[in-house]
């Protein structure tokens, strides 16, 4: 094949995958109502996953705290520990038992979501950990990309989005990885919407970690208001630390002076 080729038959793929996770949304909605109900008692959730599976994890929870304010509330794992995000850890997908000994050190309580991310549904570690996490009460979910998988089997809430065979044979890094990522964006950003952390489509919660976020900040302020003095709107903003608490302090000032 051609550049051109290679990369249009590539995108004919990619356009399966949005069709499929579509299919799975029932699935999803069913793991997203028990992650918001155990989120509401004060668990956490749980990503595990090994490689690529593991890798998307760890991205998805790591975007939290910035995005919505929320800390040590999603957790991702992979296996191998923090070496294998950047690097591949030999066999270290291959123990059953290594996924609730990474757990311990969080005191895992029946509260808690463990959800397995595995393309092939197959992996020892993500299987042996939702066994492990299950036995101990924790509600368990899983993603994968094959049908009939002993991951699927192993947990309450399985998410079974089939892509079908990847453009390069094996490479789940490819349309399951996506898929997989489009699950875990729903998941985690529905379950944030659902307990308040963001109003109209705005992320009122969110950490102002550069100018961007601030200017960003700044502008949901003046939207949120009304109030037309950009200025203005930057000094609340920073006096209050987020844009939650600067249009509530706002609004609490304008109804008093209304009085």
């Amino acid at each position: 094949m051609s550049p051109g080729e290679l990369l249009h038959a590539m995108n004919d793929e990619d356009h399966k995958v949005a069709d499929a996770v579509r299919m799975s949304v029932p699935q999803i909605q069913k793991l997203l109502e028990a992650m918001v109900e155990r989120l509401r008692r004060g668990g956490r959730v749980f990503y595990l996953g090994a490689g690529t599976s593991g890798r998307l994890g760890v991205v998805d929870a790591s975007e939290i705290p910035p995005t919505f304010g929320v800390r040590d509330v999603f957790i991702g794992l992979i296996a191998g520990g923090d070496t294998a995000i950047r690097k591949a850890v030999e066999h270290a997908e291959d123990d059953p038992r290594q996924g609730w000994k990474d757990m311990a050190p969080f005191s895992p309580t029946p509260d808690d979501v463990v959800i397995g991310i595995a393309a092939s549904g197959t992996t020892p570690y993500v299987i042996g950990v939702c066994r492990d996490a299950r036995s101990h009460g924790l509600l368990t979910g899983c993603i994968v990309c094959n049908a009939d998988s002993p991951l699927a089997e192993a947990v309450e809430y399985p998410i079974v989005t089939v892509v079908g065979p990847e453009f390069l044979t094996g490479s789940t890094r490819l349309k399951a990885a996506t898929a997989q990522k489009l699950i875990l964006n729903m998941l985690s950003t529905a379950s944030m919407i659902l307990l308040g952390h963001v109003e109209g489509n705005h992320m009122v919660d969110m950490q102002l970690t550069n100018r961007k976020l601030v200017d960003r900040g700044t502008r949901m302020i003046l939207e949120e208001t009304g109030l037309t003095d950009y200025v203005q709107a930057h000094e609340l903003l920073l006096r209050y630390g987020s844009v939650r608490e600067a249009v509530s302090a706002w609004r609490q000032s304008s109804a008093s002076d209304n009085r």
